[in-house]
């Protein structure tokens, strides 16, 4: 599948990470740890990310520790960030609030 492999503008990276200062550039990925009220939460958070990186094609490193989800975004075959890596990553918050929310 063919993708746009356009690395974010330092200016578009900014404003992503303003808009959602819990996430960092680190080491040319985006990241952000996740706390959960309860484990089964946080795994249920994993789930539903599962299914919007493999519809998006598009597919996070995902690191769980007991009530901790870290994810990490960045477009290998780019070579560094693109929009995939910001779309999900603002995708992963909702689905986190939702999560939340429902437990």
């Amino acid at each position: 599948m063919a993708y746009d492999r356009t690395q974010l503008t330092p200016e578009a990276l900014k404003q992503f990470l303003t808009e959602h200062p819990e996430w960092k550039h680190e080491g040319g990925m985006l990241r952000r740890t996740y706390e959960a009220p309860a484990f089964l939460t946080g795994i249920e958070f994993v789930s539903r990310v599962a299914k919007a990186a493999e519809a998006a094609d598009h597919h996070p490193d995902i690191d769980i520790r007991w009530r901790k989800v870290t994810l990490a975004l960045v477009t290998h075959d780019a070579g560094g960030l693109t929009w995939r890596d910001t779309k999900l990553a603002a995708e992963a918050d909702t689905l986190f609030a939702q999560v939340v929310k429902q437990g």
